[in-house]
């Protein structure tokens, strides 16, 4: 549908078709009244003309979503496939918000995990385009067309979007992911406090959502099912590096780590860094858990 408008009039010939029809020259008050009036119908029309651009527009403005389907329950969606959904986009929509619609609109039976939207529950991860990331903080606007949305790859499939995460919490529960100091103090109200140099070199280890996308990343523990894998040793990092827990307890985490699927697998290929939505420096982590344990074996000697 064409948004072209009719040339609006200049306000020299609005003024000489007036000037004509009443046969005498125009006062200037009503000259600049005239004018306004020109002006007015100009602007209006210029409105009109760009919201029929934006409607139109707003028309053949959508998304291409190829989504991964998978139901092991229903006969017929038992076969991994790729389903088609076109989204009409809007301004700051994200994956997620793209899911939701076309689980609100074609498919209810579409499955995805989500909560709190604002990149803090860790619970939409998922594989977009070929990288980890949260549905809820990648924009449609970022990426290239079809965008293709999978479950994170190295995790079983349970339905569509949805993996399988018990694994992973089984391996972040294995470094003891909970404080425990040596000494408790004494009097009731009594703190127990932490330097601003330890809380700074803590800070970035303890910003961790537990979404699995440094897991999913990792291409040792897609190989390894028992690798204890960046997440959980990152996790251990932020006890293990807290000046308020003690050497015996930094010693036990260091043990925990030291074994044959801990650190030493690791092989500092960044993967786990690169994909990480809170910009979280695992490798660096690691590494350093590495010469925190050579550390503690070279006292031996």
């Amino acid at each position: 549908m064409s948004t072209q408008v009719p040339e609006t009039e200049t306000e020299t010939e609005t003024e000489a078709e007036t000037e004509v029809e009443h046969g005498e020259p125009l006062a200037p008050a009503q000259q600049e009244r005239m004018r306004k009036k020109a002006e007015g119908r100009a602007e209006r029309e210029e409105r009109a003309k760009q919201e029929a651009e934006e409607r139109a527009n707003a028309e053949d403005d959508t998304y291409h979503l190829k989504v991964f389907r998978f139901d092991p329950e229903v006969e017929g969606k038992q076969e991994p496939r790729f389903d088609d959904f076109h989204v009409p986009y809007k301004k700051g929509m994200t994956v997620l918000d793209a899911l939701i619609y076309a689980r609100d609109t074609f498919d209810s039976s579409l499955t995805f995990r989500h909560s709190c939207r604002q990149a803090i529950c860790g619970s939409d991860a998922l594989f977009v385009n070929g990288s980890q990331r949260l549905g809820c903080k990648t924009q449609l606007s970022d990426l290239d067309e079809p965008v293709r949305v999978e479950p994170l790859p190295h995790a079983d499939v349970e339905k569509d979007l949805v993996v399988d995460m018990e694994h992973f919490y089984d391996q972040m529960e294995s470094v003891e992911p909970y404080f425990d100091a040596d000494e408790l103090p004494d009097g009731e109200l009594e703190e127990q406090r932490q330097t601003r140099e330890n809380r700074e070199k803590v800070k970035m280890s303890t910003r961790c959502i537990w979404c699995g996308a440094c897991m999913s990343s990792c291409n040792i523990a897609a190989g390894n099912n028992e690798y204890l894998g960046p997440a959980a040793i990152n996790k251990a990092y932020r006890f293990a590096m807290d000046e308020r827990e003690g050497e015996d307890r930094k010693q036990h985490r260091l043990n925990i780590l030291e074994q044959e699927n801990g650190v030493w697998r690791c092989q500092t290929q960044f993967s786990c860094t690169e994909v990480c939505p809170k910009d979280i420096p695992l490798t660096e982590h690691i590494q350093e858990l590495k010469r925190e344990a050579v550390k503690s074996n070279l006292k031996f000697w």
